[in-house]
């Protein structure tokens, strides 16, 4: 199989990350390298963007345009090692949430993103479309549990980790993270999904504008349906990508 770029957008509690990662364990299984990423990627960029709940929209634009130019430097290395990415968010987050929803200019938010990206553009992007009312909801359901004190998550890693020491050889592989690490984690996803809904509704309409102003990377997916279905209309648009020997390509080829 030849090295896709492969990227999954759409607004919070889309499913964006659950798919992203079965495809990835999918590949796996037919023996296809990939590399499976996200942004925001570079881990201080990523920290700061975390903790500076109180960024101006320029700012944040251009820390997370600092991080995607470092991150699609490993990203065309990955590709040209022959591993398939597939990226959680690329630059269409970029362009919808600080053009569209922020009220950056657009033009111009896309033309920074050229210039971070150096023109690298997924073959395919999958948008997961889904209500606003609803996608926030799953999220704020994902929240919850991340919400508990400290203490709480202390202890259960401390439970898992006993756990793993308790049973060797170990049966399980264990996923060890710092809690503190974890929940910065959880609120970096949890930071965007406290915008109000009039936000994320032009989060959903600046995507579908996207994906209706360039059908022929974008595909459309309802995140409504049952995740069996929507697996299946990916593995066979990826079957389709394969057999028409698309590569990733930049704007300028794409515009040629």
């Amino acid at each position: 199989m030849d090295a896709l770029f492969i990227t999954f957008e759409g607004m919070e509690g889309a499913g964006k990350t659950t798919l992203a990662r079965w495809l990835s364990e999918r590949l796996r299984q037919e023996g296809i390298p990939n590399w499976l990423t996200y942004e925001p990627w570079e881990p201080r960029l990523r920290e700061l963007l975390l903790r500076q709940g109180d960024l101006r929209r320029e700012e944040e634009l251009l820390l997370f345009l600092a991080d995607r130019a470092i991150h699609t430097r490993h990203i065309r290395m990955a590709l040209a090692e022959g591993k398939t990415v597939i990226c959680d968010r690329y630059a269409d987050s970029t362009l919808v949430y600080q053009g569209y929803a922020r009220g950056l200019d657009i033009a111009w938010v896309r033309q920074m993103n050229q210039f971070a990206t150096g023109g690298l553009q997924p073959v395919r992007t999958y948008l997961l479309d889904v209500p606003v009312e609803i996608g926030l909801n799953r999220q704020r359901e994902r929240n919850r549990i991340g919400a508990e004190e400290i203490a709480f998550h202390e202890r259960v890693r401390a439970g898992f980790l006993a756990e793993a020491q308790r049973e060797q050889p170990v049966r399980t592989y264990l996923l060890d993270v710092p809690v503190e690490i974890g929940l910065n984690r959880q609120r970096e996803r949890n930071r965007i999904g406290a915008e109000e809904i009039a936000f994320h509704e032009q989060v959903r309409a600046g995507f579908l504008a996207e994906a209706q102003r360039e059908p022929q990377r974008y595909l459309v997916l309802d995140a409504m349906r049952p995740l069996a279905d929507l697996q299946n209309l990916i593995w066979a648009d990826i079957s389709a990508l394969q057999g028409s020997n698309l590569f990733a390509r930049s704007e300028s080829e794409s515009s040629a």
